[in-house]
């Protein structure tokens, strides 16, 4: 009877192994790729999204800053009548030309009639054209370029924190979806022992009413299967919470959230990863990287630039404002042979003002400086904080891929240990109990062997996030 037993033990093994298989291909229907789910979230998250949308906000601000050097055109139109008295009437036209030196340039012209005009003003129409020039204060640096440097800098400052929280978001997402992986091949594993066992106290109930298996073998084989359907059930919940962690990533166009209406699954596994192979370029590629061009620390570099900008605008504070202001006036159909500058149709004016103490000035440029030094502590923790991290992939990288290794290997030996119980047990030199002992040690070894995978890989995948928050 025992050749007779093993033979169809061999058959039912193989219908479970071949029911599995279709069982698999059966989910193929409804199934997504890293790289696809990757896209998903980098295309249609709303976060992504919302970073692509700062970096062009920083853009207006440069356009807004720019707007300070526009030229401005004005037109004024006034009459003023009491008692059929018409005191004034007034037409002018202006246009105001600032320029990047902080010289202001202006052209007009201005036509004036009345009664009681003001002993001062000129009557009919007049030209005019100014110039003023500042001596001290806003000569060298002003208050329209330093707004226009600092939105330059602020948006090299976005494009880099908007890159880095893209790629922490994508690294999150691409995490996520391994983890997803690891529950569902820990969710199939369980199935496959728990279809095996069925089949296992299938075969002892047909033994014990051969009279060739005590009694108490069945309730083994009925213990161990319980066993492993209660793994099942728990694994199989664990692989729908995963799968609804990654309902958070996908969402459709117009900020639309993807409804899961069935489970989906996944159709790239723990085990065809490139990163078996690529792990070495990555880490002798991350080995010839510096912190200082990591886009992190890029950040801090321009928002040092956006502070002394600042710096070099509150130092403008300690000079004396001395503004020099010239107009040149010709009356409308008079025709001047020359300009003279300080000779006929003219006006000037020179305007002095000293803060006595110069507190405010001193006060605003410490705090400039302060808030620069403040900045370059920021930096210096920032590059140790990615060194750290660095080496801590590395290394964690370089551990789990020994593991796998180990992992392996023990996985191979309690396999080889299983099949010699069984065959052990096939000639009645074994029992049931010691078989389900060596079955649970296989079990446990093959979810270890996963969860070292999928460690590996998110280990990996925060090192190729890394590298691609470096500046080329």
């Amino acid at each position: 009877m025992k050749p007779v037993r093993m033979k169809n033990l061999n058959k039912i093994l193989f219908i479970i192994v071949f029911c599995f298989f279709q069982y698999g291909q059966a989910q193929d229907s409804l199934k997504i790729s890293a790289q696809e789910f990757i896209s998903a979230v980098k295309n249609y998250h709303p976060l992504a999204l919302k970073y692509q949308l700062q970096n062009k906000i920083a853009g207006s601000e440069i356009t807004k800053a720019r707007g300070n050097f526009d030229p401005v055109l004005a037109a004024k139109l006034g009459e003023k009548n009491i008692d059929g008295t018409q005191y004034y009437q007034q037409k002018n036209i202006e246009l105001g030309i600032p320029t990047w030196y902080g010289i202001d340039l202006t052209a007009s012209y201005n036509d004036l009639n009345g009664q009681k005009l003001n002993s001062s003003d000129t009557k009919g129409g007049l030209y005019q054209m100014g110039i003023t020039i500042p001596l001290a204060k806003n000569l060298l640096y002003d208050k329209r370029r330093a707004l226009l440097d600092q939105a330059k800098f602020a948006l090299k400052m976005t494009e880099a924190e908007q890159a880095v929280l893209t790629n922490d978001l994508l690294l999150d997402a691409e995490n996520t979806y391994w983890e997803w992986v690891q529950s569902f091949e820990i969710y199939r594993l369980q199935s496959k022992a728990v279809e095996i066992n069925k089949a296992r106290l299938n075969l002892t109930q047909k033994t014990f009413e051969y009279g060739e298996r005590a009694a108490i073998d069945t309730v083994e084989a009925l213990s161990q299967l319980q066993s492993f359907e209660l793994q099942q059930q728990e694994a199989y919940l664990n692989f729908v919470k995963n799968t609804q962690q990654l309902q958070v990533f996908l969402w459709k166009d117009h900020q639309e959230l993807y409804e899961i209406s069935q489970l989906i699954y996944p159709s790239d596994g723990l085990s065809n990863h490139a990163a078996y192979s690529d792990f070495e370029f990555l880490l002798q590629e991350l080995q010839h990287k510096t912190t200082d061009n990591h886009l992190s620390v890029l950040y801090y570099l321009e928002k040092n630039n956006v502070l002394e900008s600042e710096r070099k605008l509150k130092w403008q504070s300690f000079l004396p404002k001395l503004d020099f202001t010239y107009n040149f006036f010709n009356k409308e159909n008079y025709r001047a042979d020359y300009l003279p500058l300080f000779d006929n149709n003219f006006q000037y004016g020179l305007k002095l003002e000293i803060p006595v103490f110069q507190r405010e000035a001193r006060a605003s440029y410490q705090m400039a400086k302060f808030k620069i030094l403040q900045n370059q502590l920021d930096t210096k923790l920032k590059k140790r904080e990615l060194d750290t991290k660095m080496e801590t992939y590395k290394n964690e990288l370089v551990n789990y891929h020994l593991q796998i290794n180990l992992s392996q290997n023990n996985l191979a030996n309690y396999q080889k240990l299983l099949m010699a119980e069984e065959t052990k047990y096939s000639n009645g030199e074994s029992s049931l109990f010691l078989i389900n002992s060596r079955e649970n040690k296989v079990i446990d070894a093959q979810e270890k062997f996963i969860s070292i995978r999928t460690k590996f890989l998110k280990s990996f995948n925060k090192l190729k996030w890394m590298k691609e928050n470096f500046s080329l």
